[in-house]
C-alpha cells in the first residue's frame, strides 16, 4: 500500500466548501446594488485564492475553489448550457426537513442539444489551476441531472418526441464542455451523480413511475449519456463520479444502498473512480463494491460533511477495513461523503469544524495508506 500519485487521491475531497463570512456578505451587497461588479470579483477572486491555500495547508493534494463563484452544485453549471434555461417553479424532489428548502429555480430546454457556447466554468478553472501547486479538480453536475428532477417539464415533445435522442443530444453537449476543460488543461474532473443513487429509494423510484417513465431503464440510458460525455478524453485525464443521496444545509433527499444500480455504475460507466456516500445507514451496506473491477478507485465517504462533530479515527479505520471485505484496500480511498456546501448556504457546522474534517483525513490516510 502506498500514496497514490495520480486521482483520486488516498485523502481526497468532493469539492464544495463553505463560503466565508466575507464572500457572503459581499454577495448581500452586490443583491442590494451597495457593491459594483468590478469590486465584487475582486473580493470573490481573494477569497478563492484563501481558500485555495487552505486545502493546499491542510495537506490535501486535489483542490477545487470551493465552488466559491456557485450558488448551486447544478443550476449555474446547467443553465449556462447552449439552449437551456432556468426559471422560477415548484420543485417536486424534496429534502427531508420541514424547514426551509433549496430555491425554486428549475431548469428546461428551449431548442435542440448538441451545441456548445463558451462555458463561464472554464475561466474558473483557469484561476484555480493558474493559484494551485496541487492538482486542481473541477467539478459539474452530471448530465442526468437535466432529465431525474423534471422529466417532459425540461424536454418539450415539440422538440423530442423520443427521449433517446434528448439523451444522444445532451452527452454531445457535454462531451463538447468536458473536452472544453480538457484544452483548458483540466485532467481531474469530476461528475456530481446523485440520480443513480436516487434510484436506490423506493419512493423515488415511484416517483418516475407516476410520471410515466421506467426507472428500471433509466440507469442504463444515463450510463450510455454519461459515457457519451467522457469519450474521446485525453488519456492522462481522470474522471471520477460522485454518488450522494442530498445534501443541503444538513438535510437529504433519499435513503437506500447502492445495490439496484451498482453492476451498471461500477461496470457499464467508464469513470476511472467514485465518491461514495457512505456516512450512515441510509446509504446501505458495502456489499455493493463487490462490483468494483480491478482497475477502479472508490472514494470512501466516511466522514460527514453535514455535521461538525468529528469522528473518531478509530471507528473511521474499522469501517475502512469491513469495506476490504468486498474490494482490495488499495483501490480504496477516503474522503467526507459530500460537499460541505453544496449551495451557497452550507451545511449546518463551522469553518474550523470543516477544516478539522479535512485535516483528519489527510492524518488517517497516511496512517492506513502511508506516505
Amino acid at each position: 500500500m502506498s500514496e497514490r500519485s495520480k486521482p483520486p487521491f488516498r485523502a481526497d475531497h468532493v469539492g464544495s466548501l463553505l463560503r466565508t463570512a466575507s464572500l457572503k456578505e459581499a454577495r448581500k451587497k452586490r443583491a442590494r446594488g451597495e457593491l459594483a461588479e468590478d469590486d465584487f470579483k475582486v473580493i470573490e477572486d481573494r477569497e478563492v485564492e484563501g481558500v485555495i491555500k487552505k486545502q493546499e495547508t491542510v495537506g490535501l493534494k486535489s483542490v477545487t475553489d470551493g465552488e466559491y463563484r456557485r450558488i448551486s452544485w447544478n443550476i449555474d453549471f446547467l443553465e449556462r448550457l447552449d439552449n437551456v434555461e432556468s426559471y422560477v417553479g415548484e420543485r417536486k424532489v424534496k429534502f427531508s426537513s420541514s424547514g426551509p428548502q433549496p430555491r425554486q429555480v428549475l431548469l428546461r430546454i428551449t431548442g435542440k442539444l448538441g451545441g456548445y457556447r463558451p462555458h463561464p466554468m472554464i475561466e474558473h478553472f483557469n484561476f484555480l489551476k493558474a493559484h494551485t501547486k496541487a492538482t486542481p479538480k473541477m467539478t459539474i453536475p452530471s448530465p442526468s441531472s437535466l432529465h431525474f428532477r423534471y422529466g417532459r417539464d425540461a424536454v418539450p415533445t415539440s422538440l423530442y418526441p423520443d427521449m433517446n435522442d434528448f439523451y444522444r443530444d445532451l452527452g454531445e453537449s457535454y462531451r463538447k464542455a468536458v473536452h472544453a476543460f480538457a484544452d483548458a488543461g483540466c485532467r481531474y474532473l469530476q461528475l456530481d451523480e446523485v440520480n443513480l443513487t436516487y434510484l436506490c429509494d423506493p419512493s423515488l423510484r415511484k416517483f418516475i413511475t407516476d410520471r410515466g417513465e421506467d426507472p428500471a431503464t433509466l440507469p442504463a440510458s444515463y450510463a450510455t449519456m454519461i459515457n457519451a460525455a467522457i469519450a474521446g478524453i485525453p488519456s492522462g485525464m481522470t474522471i471520477t463520479m460522485h454518488l450522494c443521496r442530498g445534501n443541503f444545509r444538513s438535510n437529504f433527499v433519499a435513503s437506500g444502498g447502492y445495490e439496484p444500480v451498482a453492476e451498471i455504475l461500477f461496470n457499464a460507466i467508464n469513470a476511472h473512480g467514485y465518491f461514495m456516500e457512505y456516512d450512515t445507514e441510509r446509504a446501505g451496506g458495502f456489499e455493493p463494491l463487490r462490483f468494483v473491477p480491478k482497475n477502479k478507485i472508490v472514494v470512501l465517504g466516511l466522514v460527514t460533511s453535514k455535521s461538525g462533530t468529528l469522528e473518531a479515527k478509530d471507528a473511521i479505520k474499522r469501517r475502512i477495513e469491513q469495506a476490504t471485505k468486498f474490494v482490495d484496500i488499495d483501490q480504496l480511498c477516503l474522503s467526507p461523503q459530500c460537499g460541505f456546501a453544496s449551495t451557497e448556504e452550507g451545511n449546518v457546522l463551522a469553518e474550523d469544524e470543516q477544516w478539522a474534517k479535512l485535516r483528519m483525513i489527510v492524518e488517517l490516510a497516511e496512517e492506513v495508506w502511508g506516505r
